[in-house]
């Protein structure tokens, strides 16, 4: 699994014109499934985003989670973060989960940040051709790879 975690002062999903997300300050959360993604890595990512130190405190450093400042999640399907573009001009997604097995996972990784986390939690709609926007904040911008934090 990777994600993609982008602070952001506001952010929303829009869908065929019309808005089916939107948060305030927080997090937007570009999520890929990979094919050996699982529960654990799951719950283990859903975790680190809710408590990685990434928004300021009173002497502007980043050392207050998500949860300290009661920001609000928006997370979005992505499976084009497991493009391999090593070999060719056109990317390969032999890496990311099928169709239907991700959308299984994605909603899973959904349902489990909306178990954890007790503020707002938002989605985007998988495979549907979303238009996202979003004001950075920052601008941070954080890459979680699972199969590289297992490694660790």
């Amino acid at each position: 699994m990777r994600l993609v975690l982008q602070r952001v002062s506001n952010a929303n999903v829009v869908i065929e014109g019309k808005e089916v997300a939107k948060i305030g300050k927080g997090l937007l959360v570009l999520v890929g499934i990979g094919k050996d993604t699982n529960e654990e890595e799951m719950k283990f990512l859903a975790e680190k985003v809710i408590n990685l130190r990434i928004f300021q405190d009173d002497a502007g450093k980043m050392n207050l989670s998500i949860l300290d400042v009661k920001g609000e999640i928006l997370l979005v399907s992505q499976f084009t973060l497991y493009a391999d573009c090593r070999k060719g001009r056109r990317p390969s997604y032999t890496d990311a989960a099928s169709p239907d097995e991700a959308k299984k996972m994605y909603e899973r990784f959904v349902e489990i940040l909306k178990e954890i986390y007790p503020y707002k939690v938002e989605s985007g709609i998988f495979q549907a051709m979303m238009d996202v926007t979003l004001c950075n904040a920052g601008p941070v911008t954080i890459i979680l790879d699972g199969e590289e934090l297992r490694k660790k």
